[in-house]
């Protein structure tokens, strides 16, 4: 029966038509009557709601969303201090692709090289089919790490994405093969697009944190895009700050992080 309740509320939720925040509160709070949610913070007004134990295991029997052990999205996370990194998640996913993808999103998403002792999660992962790649990758900034943190959680996608592993049957030479591609992203020709957002703070300050990024990072393998909250709310392009691998993926031709953020300011004044 939960399961069939959290399905119908999802759906009621989802509804065309149906975002304005009175609506999306009500079915909350219908899901906090039968014991499905409950809020444990609030976004400065806002409150935040999470799944309670009961929603977590009515959505996991339901098949509807791959489990997550380790996903810090709960009552914990929310106390923790984790809630307005978590809307901000939220924002994005929903200025990224809003109801289109909205069942194609997996939050905290593990990435771990047990050999290396490398593992970051991912904020989330779009599946997103093109050519050459499976999935997108999204990191958001909330603007609570320092600029050499940021660059670092950029960075260890490099070296997630160059670690390769040796196959071959015993008593031959073999050959080596990504990592990613053998146990992770196995349909991916390319490894996925890297889009990191950045929020939290004023617009310009924002800009300023995105050129720094584009410098941090200058020479990276991986194909890294960078965006504001703000500009990709407003559906503007992302720049990029790597050499893309796979244009066929880009509506449009990529423009520099220095050429975007001049662009931007322009069009501001």
């Amino acid at each position: 029966m939960r399961i069939a309740t959290v399905r119908q509320m999802a759906q009621v939720i989802t509804k065309e038509d149906a975002d304005g925040r009175s609506y999306v509160r009500r079915a909350m709070n219908k899901l906090a009557e039968l014991g499905l949610a409950e809020t444990n913070g609030k976004d400065g007004r806002h409150p935040i709601w999470n799944l309670t134990p009961a929603g977590q295991k009515a959505l996991a029997d339901g098949n509807e969303l791959p489990p997550r052990p380790k996903a810090g999205t709960g009552a914990k996370a929310v106390k923790a201090g984790f809630g307005p990194h978590g809307v901000a998640v939220t924002d994005m996913i929903l200025a990224f692709g809003g109801r289109k993808h909205l069942t194609d999103w997996q939050v905290e998403v593990n990435h771990a090289i047990k050999e290396t002792g490398l593992s970051f999660n991912t904020d989330a992962v779009l599946t997103l089919p093109t050519k050459s790649s499976e999935v997108r990758l999204f990191e958001l900034d909330n603007g609570t790490m320092s600029q050499a943190r940021l660059a670092k959680e950029v960075w260890d996608y490099e070296r997630y994405a160059g670690h390769r592993v040796w196959e071959g049957a015993r008593g031959t030479i073999g050959n080596t093969f990504p990592f990613w591609q053998r146990h992770r992203y196995t349909r991916s020709q390319t490894f996925p697009q890297l889009h990191v957002v950045l929020a939290g703070k004023e617009e310009h300050l924002l800009d300023n944190r995105l050129q720094a990024l584009a410098d941090d990072v200058k020479g990276i393998a991986v194909a890294v895009w960078v965006n504001t909250l703000p500009r990709l709310q407003r559906g503007q392009p992302s720049p990029y700050v790597s050499q893309v691998s796979d244009r066929s993926d880009s509506g449009s031709r990529p423009m520099r992080a220095s050429a975007a953020v001049s662009a931007a300011r322009a069009c501001s004044l």
